[in-house]
């Protein structure tokens, strides 16, 4: 198939690295224009530009895909089908009835659950057993049209945003080559998504990373883990921020102490009371130091029982 690829991030470089390999003709690759980063100010090309780079494509980056000399630029690819990952911009209806075969986003998660900018980490937050990748036929609106074809996967406890992306991140290439070749057969059903099984997973502000010791500590261990690796969970310790990047919950049917009370401290943890239940700390960061295991961070900070954060 002749296929014109949009994305930006490293989620998008696996599938367009999976696309490569399994013969399709890449005839563009479009992304988001360079970024300054740093003091320098230096551009820095979006992964998917120097992964289509070192693989001799065309790349086009559109400051906004909408326009009409942008549009004008994608008809003139003449591709069967555009596949989208993550590109991070809107596309028009003439874009979307471009393409003979339309338009297929690469979703990562089993929709019509998880619409949005940050399924991965609200999957982990709200303690979901599975998720996966979607093939889904675009429309107008965001992550409503038919789904073509999923793959799933579980999520364990020890699951963080990082290694979940990890993991949906060749499994959204493997999904993508499955149905284009199940597409150029004829094989794939569309199916409308039910509107009552659908949420929404909006932005990550780092504002939602501020641990609140009186709920419960599988649901704070939760949010430690998808909040990492940003923009992170936080609480604070003598004035200084505390940032939290391992903890795991522990059930206990003992008198509780007020929540964000230190009840124990070990040689290779402490842990803190919460709303119900225990939270062991395993990985922080204080304000101005380097990210470190719980052990190391007490050889320098004598935390004592009876303390409390936040």
């Amino acid at each position: 198939m002749k296929i014109v690829f949009m994305g930006t991030p490293d989620f998008a470089v696996g599938a367009l690295e999976a696309l490569i390999g399994a013969g399709h003709e890449i005839t563009a690759v479009v992304t988001q224009p360079d970024k300054p980063r740093g003091r320098s100010g230096s551009l820095q090309y979006p992964p998917v530009k120097t992964c289509a780079l070192a693989h001799g494509l065309e790349v086009f980056q559109p400051e906004r895909i909408k326009r009409p000399e942008a549009t004008a630029q994608l008809r003139s690819y003449e591709a069967d089908v555009f596949v989208v990952a993550a590109f991070g911009q809107i596309l028009s209806q003439e874009i979307l009835d471009m393409p003979s075969y339309g338009c297929l986003n690469i979703h990562a998660s089993l929709l019509p659950k998880y619409r949005g900018a940050s399924p991965i980490q609200h999957v982990i937050i709200n303690g979901e057993e599975k998720t996966g990748i979607t093939i889904m036929q675009m429309d107008a609106g965001v992550d409503t049209g038919d789904i073509l074809y999923q793959k799933e996967m579980a999520i364990s406890r020890e699951d963080t945003c990082q290694t979940l992306y990890e993991k949906l991140t060749p499994l959204g290439g493997r999904a993508i080559v499955e149905a284009l070749a199940l597409l150029e057969q004829g094989a794939l059903t569309p199916q409308k998504q039910r509107e009552e099984d659908s949420c929404h997973a909006g932005l990550i502000t780092k504002e939602m990373g501020r641990i609140d010791f009186q709920r419960d500590a599988l649901s704070i261990e939760r949010l430690v883990h998808g909040m990492n690796p940003w923009p992170s969970a936080y609480t604070s310790y003598q004035g200084k921020q505390l940032k939290i990047w391992n903890a795991a919950a522990e059930e206990t049917e003992e008198e509780k102490a007020e929540p964000g009370t230190v009840v124990a401290v070990g040689r290779q943890d402490f842990t803190v009371a919460a709303g119900q239940g225990l939270l062991r700390i395993l990985e922080v960061q204080l304000e101005g130091k380097k990210r470190m295991s719980a052990h190391d961070f007490l050889l320098g900070v004598r935390i004592a029982q009876g303390e409390i954060l936040g």
